[in-house]
């Protein structure tokens, strides 16, 4: 399990805020429609919604597992995203303080998904890939820690959407951790600010809410 395996896997996060008077709506378009919508494009393989443990600037993170970052790249996800429905555009509309990422999954160590998550930016060039690697090694054997991987930014493939500040947008790698407990994550979380100190730009703890893998989707009626 401690072993951290190369991949060619792709992750699309998207880390935002709503307005407490839209919230409502905001989590049924995600549960109702959104994820389900992403999960059946073609190279897509699972997704993943959470939300921050603290009362944090962005409380929702969603994330969109897929083979590649050339399954960014098809017809079938331009599609989904230029024809978005009247649900999707209102909602794009009324996230704030939005960050959107397209990251290549580099490393990757253990398996399942966790009920909590550590989610950490690194100043670009902080550290180097084989600091992450040897870092991710010791993590993944603690006590609780289920997976760790790290994601490199694809600028690229990153287009923002409405409510994210174009100015200034940094793209910056990643380091994900999933844990069996909120508790484990704020543990995690501070060992891991001790060992990468000023590496780190940003963190936070989340709790999972739900997550949908492809084989869980009925086939559509036709």
């Amino acid at each position: 399990m401690t072993n951290i395996r190369s991949t060619d896997q792709a992750q699309l996060f998207v880390w935002s805020d709503i307005d407490p008077d839209h919230e409502t709506d905001f989590n049924q378009w995600y549960n109702r429609e959104h994820m389900e919508e992403r999960v059946r494009i073609s190279g897509f393989t699972g997704a993943r919604r959470y939300r921050a443990v603290s009362s944090a600037a962005r409380r929702y993170l969603a994330l969109y597992r897929a083979n590649s970052l050339a399954d960014f790249t098809t017809e079938a996800y331009r599609t989904a995203f230029s024809k978005q429905t009247q649900w999707s555009v209102t909602n794009f509309g009324r996230m704030s303080n939005t960050r959107r990422r397209v990251m290549h999954v580099a490393q990757e160590g253990g398996f399942g998904w966790g009920g909590a998550l550590v989610l950490i930016e690194l100043h670009p060039d902080a550290m180097q890939s084989e600091a992450i690697s040897n870092l991710l090694s010791d993590t993944v054997t603690k006590d609780g820690v289920l997976r760790v991987h790290s994601m490199f930014p694809d600028e690229a493939l990153s287009s923002p959407l409405p409510s994210e500040n174009t100015q200034g947008r940094v793209f910056a790698p990643c380091i994900a951790v999933d844990v069996a407990s909120e508790p484990i994550a704020e543990a995690t979380l501070r060992d891991l600010t001790e060992k990468m100190g000023s590496a780190i730009r940003e963190a936070e703890t989340f709790r999972l809410m739900w997550s949908l893998d492809e084989n869980d989707l009925p086939p559509l009626d036709t």
